[in-house]
């Protein structure tokens, strides 16, 4: 039996470096009231939900005995559907998301973060599992899984200039939850929102930009480079590219809405200048379950 004071001293050893990204999530999901948030299914699942009076057409073996012995009329045990209340979320930890064009600012990565944890916490208040994309953190809920998505997502991240998205561990008929800016290769993207697509899976792509990656506010000479310090392009006359970026860009943020039309997710484009409430409010009621 594992002694109490070594739990706790597990415990806190384990939440300290989380705190203050726990602790600006949960006061972040604070400012955003939940309200009246049924989400309960009859479906698939190992999990006691209600009894309800039989109708004609259910099978003599869904029949609870004990249950309708007490009465005179027969009731049917139904269980929650897990799938349709699991969430999955995928956070792009490449060097791209550490980059803020401004002091003002923080980071794409913090921000992605920041409104990961904080839908997190909203939805497993509403009686939702969340978890991470990949097989090593499940969708669960409870205090011990907010502090292990808090964990994971503090993480140091990946090498690589740009993400690609994690499409495993996603159940069937379940939701997601993408945070990128979403500037690599969109091949990736589209590859896991066809996978996506293929398991019944709904939710929403949020592609997270600094305001200067939107504006492109640079004339003269200009030296560009990515974060990871792979890609560099130098050039004299910086304005001159101003607006076959912002075409460019422009392009990508329509393939984006596409490709998440096509798969029955929704799309938005976040700015780290914007307000962090108002994008977590979008958030959480965009990964409404269908009713």
């Amino acid at each position: 039996m594992t002694h109490p004071a070594a739990l706790r001293s597990a415990a806190e050893a384990l939440a300290a470096p989380l705190p203050p990204l726990l602790a600006e999530a949960e006061h972040l999901a604070a400012t955003v009231l939940l309200g009246e948030h049924g989400r309960r299914r009859a479906g698939m699942g190992d999990e006691f939900w209600q009894y309800r009076p039989a109708v004609p057409g259910d099978e003599a073996r869904m029949i609870d005995w004990r249950r309708s012995g007490r009465s005179d009329a027969h009731f049917v045990r139904e269980k929650e559907w897990q799938a349709a209340q699991s969430v999955t979320l995928w956070v792009d930890d490449a060097q791209s998301m550490r980059f803020a064009g401004d002091a003002k600012h923080e980071t794409k990565l913090h921000r992605a973060r920041l409104l990961a944890l904080a839908v997190a916490v909203l939805l497993m208040r509403a009686g939702e599992r969340v978890g991470l994309a990949g097989l090593t953190l499940p969708p669960r809920t409870g205090a011990l899984q907010l502090l292990r998505l808090a964990e994971a997502l503090t993480a140091d991240g990946a090498a690589a200039d740009y993400g690609a998205p994690e499409a495993r561990g996603m159940l069937p008929h379940s939701r997601a939850l993408f945070l990128s800016d979403f500037l690599g290769d969109p091949a990736p993207v589209e590859a896991a929102l066809a996978k996506a697509a293929d398991r019944g899976v709904k939710g929403v792509l949020v592609q997270v930009l600094d305001p200067v990656e939107e504006l492109f506010p640079f004339d003269g000479r200009t030296i560009f480079e990515s974060m990871g310090g792979s890609l560099r392009h130098e050039t004299l006359k910086a304005g001159d590219l101003r607006e076959r970026y912002r075409a460019r860009l422009a392009e990508r943020k329509a393939r984006l809405a596409d490709l998440s039309r096509m798969a029955g997710w929704h799309y938005q484009c976040h700015h780290t200048g914007d307000s962090a409430q108002a994008a977590l409010l979008w958030l959480f009621r965009a990964l409404e379950p269908l009713r």
